[in-house]
């Protein structure tokens, strides 16, 4: 498989636990990389026979910008959930940042990696904005 990424794909949402974190907008930070087979693409320069990463950047920030969130896990698995489901990705790594944190660290936040068959059956409900 070859790979498709995107880097410091910046979204402004409201996310965290604290009560003062429920009444600002903050950034997070995604970086994905997404599994694909781009010889077809390659050999017909045709860009509906490759993963459109603007697609999947325009998809993602529409549901990070208007959805809330507590935990950035529950972010992370939600857009891998998006990704895997919407799109011609059988597997990502995905990367999601939350810079300024923790005081003394430029980012934290997670990495997971993902296949299409761990998406849980009948999960397509827990993309419901919280």
């Amino acid at each position: 498989m070859d790979i498709v990424y995107i880097r410091e794909l910046e979204i402004q949402t409201v996310i965290g636990i604290y009560d003062w974190e429920r009444k600002i907008r903050q950034t997070v930070s995604l970086d994905l990389d997404m599994a694909t087979d781009i010889r077809a693409a390659a050999a017909s320069e045709d860009i509906t026979k490759t993963l459109d990463y603007k697609a999947v950047s325009k998809r993602l920030i529409s549901f990070i910008a208007e959805s809330e969130f507590l935990l950035i896990e529950t972010m992370a698995e939600r857009v891998a959930h998006i990704v895997l489901s919407e799109f011609p990705v059988p597997w990502l790594r995905l990367r999601v940042g939350k810079p300024g944190a923790v005081t003394g660290a430029r980012d934290v936040g997670v990495i997971i990696e993902r296949r299409q068959a761990t998406i849980p059956p009948g999960s397509q409900a827990t993309l419901q904005q919280s």
